[in-house]
């Protein structure tokens, strides 16, 4: 007999308001969230929360544990015997930060299950409840990163990003995804026109994830992708909706910009919508935009649309999941900030589609309509995941790869002692003739797909000040510039020791144990100042931004400011005499950089930096 189907619950929920009234509002939703479960009755649970600790996260982080122990300790899961919790806590790490927080949650009658370990690349079996939390760097079964800065210009300090974990569950493989991505933050712009700015801000993000998984050297997989996308309304055609037939009136404040309306009145001089920068009022704003179902909003819910290629969703039937009420009096009604959207989604490749047993119940839904769960209400999705489905042997050491050309893992490389990967030399062309006889293979991502748009004038005046990068020349690296480069660098982690965060600030917790540990933070030395690790071609700034992945590679030094540290030629690094190969068949489409890898010290430098 084989492995029973799964039934899963899989829900994403901002829940940075929450805590900005713990002592009632944990409760609160905690109570909704597990009455949710018992009505469901999952087996296998992925709660992804956002803005874990609230926007003040300093003062309110110390309820994280509270929030967690009060689902770990509830009568609802005291079945669910093996637990998984990943909590990006650590705000001193701001290149790091997201406040994303992982929690999964097992039934004892699930028994074969194993995460990935995205270091050593395999499965690891699961058992007991383990809690990471505090700086969670060295964690080896999440990946997690943060977004460049210039994916958001307006926002001089984001902590968007994504964190990822894998699965295999009953035999089938899957990725789960948790993500964040920027808001609209003023009305007046998101109004333009349509994609605003901030709608291709968000698609730039997306994209740059989506590019990600479908390129690196984990092997595919079908995944789903559930987190608050702030995906917001065609904010231009809903005005135009709602104000067919009405004067407007500009009501300009020239000292301060953040007070001007336009206001939109009848002809019996009826003020029907008010809008500001962070004001969207409607004279029937509840009636409108909630009741009963606001279908003639859904028309004008676009930005998924650029993805369905690559993501699908289940049908939508609830209403937008912001602004809600932030008041407990007044939970089912919508604040009059922005104009209501289904920020937060539950979104899955064509691949994990055929993952889903679609002849038993599938639930797609609001939690809490009723209930106040803060300014987002939390959207789940249960399904039922079929068993050993979602892997494709391409060879017997390779188990989960699903790969349109020859496997990774069977790749030839040169047998010397320095081994070369220029990954700007990459061309589809290379596989376009291989047969592919894989249902679950993704579809290409296109160049098209990652292109965007200028930056308006508005967002032009906060961009990042770093230079404009330009696209490398796809030029070839003699061997007499790579032994140079690469002594220099090896010169440079001689004269610039590091200072990081080890796997040992993370603490692995037991049920019977003190719940949680004082949470590791990161610690910059007093006497030292952090800074980019320089290099003599400019270039650091360039390679902190293009930097997409979450892997041990160092971007800070610290510099003592009592001492002028200088290079000296008696103490570089010489680098042993060899024939470097170029090779060229294992190459990634979308990173402009070159891996270096010595038998006794592995490096990986950017390709600016290295021609």
């Amino acid at each position: 007999m084989g492995s029973p189907s799964i039934q899963a619950l899989l829900v994403t929920a901002n829940v940075g308001s929450i805590f900005e009234d713990p002592s009632e509002m944990l409760k609160i939703w905690t109570e909704e969230f597990l009455s949710t479960v018992a009505r469901l009755d999952p087996k296998f649970i992925a709660l992804h929360c956002q803005e874990v600790g609230g926007k003040n996260y300093e003062n309110s982080m110390k309820h994280v544990e509270h929030f967690v122990k009060l689902l770990m300790s509830s009568n609802e899961l005291r079945l669910f015997d093996k637990i998984r919790v990943f909590l990006d806590e650590d705000y001193s790490s701001a290149e790091n930060f997201t406040a994303l927080g992982n929690l999964y949650f097992i039934h004892e009658s699930i028994e074969n299950v194993q995460i990935w370990d995205f270091n050593d690349t395999k499965f690891t079996p699961v058992h007991g409840e383990e809690i990471y939390s505090g700086n969670i760097e060295a964690v080896v079964f999440k990946e997690k990163a943060k977004f460049p800065q210039d994916f958001f210009p307006e926002c001089k300090w984001s902590r968007k990003g994504f964190m990822r974990t894998r699965w295999s569950l009953n035999g089938s493989v899957l990725d789960l995804i948790n993500i964040h991505l920027f808001h609209d933050a003023s009305n007046f712009i998101a109004m333009e026109s349509y994609p605003s700015v901030y709608c291709k801000n968000r698609r730039r993000a997306l994209e740059h994830t989506l590019q990600r998984f479908h390129n690196d050297r984990y092997g595919k997989a079908p995944y789903f992708v559930f987190g608050d996308f702030n995906f917001r309304t065609d904010t231009e055609s809903v005005i135009k909706k709602l104000t067919e037939g009405l004067t407007t009136t500009r009501l300009q404040n020239n000292k301060n910009n953040d007070h001007t309306k336009l206001q939109f009145a009848n002809e019996e001089s009826e003020l029907v919508l008010t809008v500001g920068k962070k004001e969207f009022n409607h004279l029937d704003h509840q009636k409108v935009f909630l009741t009963p179902s606001p279908t003639w909003l859904k028309s004008f819910d676009k930005e998924l649309e650029a993805f369905d290629k690559y993501l699908t969703e289940y049908s939508i039937s609830f209403p937008p999941s912001y602004p809600f009420e932030e008041k407990i009096s007044h939970a089912r009604s919508y604040m009059q900030t922005r104009c209501p959207a289904w920020c937060d989604r539950v979104l899955l490749s064509h691949t994990a589609k055929q993952l889903v047993n679609e002849e038993e119940r599938v639930e797609y839904g609001l939690m809490g309509l009723d209930t106040c769960m803060g300014d987002h209400k939390p959207v789940y999705l249960r399904l039922e995941l079929k068993p050993n489905t979602g892997t494709l042997k391409c060879c017997e050491h390779a188990r989960y790869e699903c790969l349109p050309a020859t496997c990774q893992c069977c790749q030839t490389f040169a047998s010397v002692t320095i081994k070369v990967v220029d990954m700007s030399d990459y061309s589809r062309s290379s596989y376009t003739n291989v047969a592919i006889d894989s249902k679950l293979l993704h579809e290409p991502i296109t160049r098209e797909m990652l292109s965007h748009e200028p930056y308006t004038p508005e967002s032009a005046e906060s961009r990042s000040p770093a230079p404009d990068r330009t696209e490398p020349k796809n030029e070839s690296v003699s061997a007499a510039q790579l032994k140079s480069r690469l002594e220099y660098i090896l010169s440079l982690e001689r004269k610039f020791p590091m200072t990081r965060s080890v796997s040992a600030n993370v603490d692995v917790r037991a049920s019977n144990e003190n719940f949680f540990r004082s949470r590791a933070m990161s610690e910059v030395p007093k006497i030292k100042k952090m800074r980019l690790i320089a290099t003599d071609s400019g270039g650091s700034i360039h390679r902190l931004q293009s930097h997409h992945s979450s892997s041990d590679e160092e971007w800070y030094e610290y510099e003592d400011e009592s001492k002028s540290l200088a290079l000296s030629a008696t103490n570089s690094v010489k680098i042993k005499d060899t024939k470097v190969t170029k090779v060229q068949d294992k190459v990634d489409p979308c990173t402009r950089y070159i891996y270096i890898q010595n038998i006794d010290n592995p490096v990986k430098i950017f390709r600016e930096t290295a021609v």
